[in-house]
């Protein structure tokens, strides 16, 4: 069976959670922070070769899961994180409504 493993990684200019699958990259979500209260999600991607996995909703949902646990809102800017927040009610509270 294979498995996707999430990881954290940081760049200079970004953070971003990528997904693997037996060591090769399926996909990524990409997000800044805005100031001491905010990220910003701007970019969401999985791979053709590993679509239909729900591998950009765990993304997304790692994403979540950092803002709450660092006590921060989320602007999703990328259309398929706003697409999950428009779906997902419990992430109506997390969101930043500016």
């Amino acid at each position: 069976m294979n498995s996707i493993e999430y990881k954290f990684e940081k760049g200079n200019d970004f953070e971003r959670f990528a997904a693997y699958e037996n060591g090769v990259e399926a996909g990524e979500v990409t997000f800044t922070r805005a100031g001491d209260e905010i990220l910003i999600i701007d970019h969401t991607y999985v791979d053709e070769n590993f679509r239909g996995k729900n591998i950009a909703v765990d993304l997304v949902k790692h994403v979540v899961d950092l803002a709450i646990e660092e006590k921060k809102k989320i602007v999703p800017l990328c259309p398929f994180a706003r697409r999950e927040f428009n779906q997902k009610p419990e992430y109506q509270e997390i969101e930043y409504k500016g």
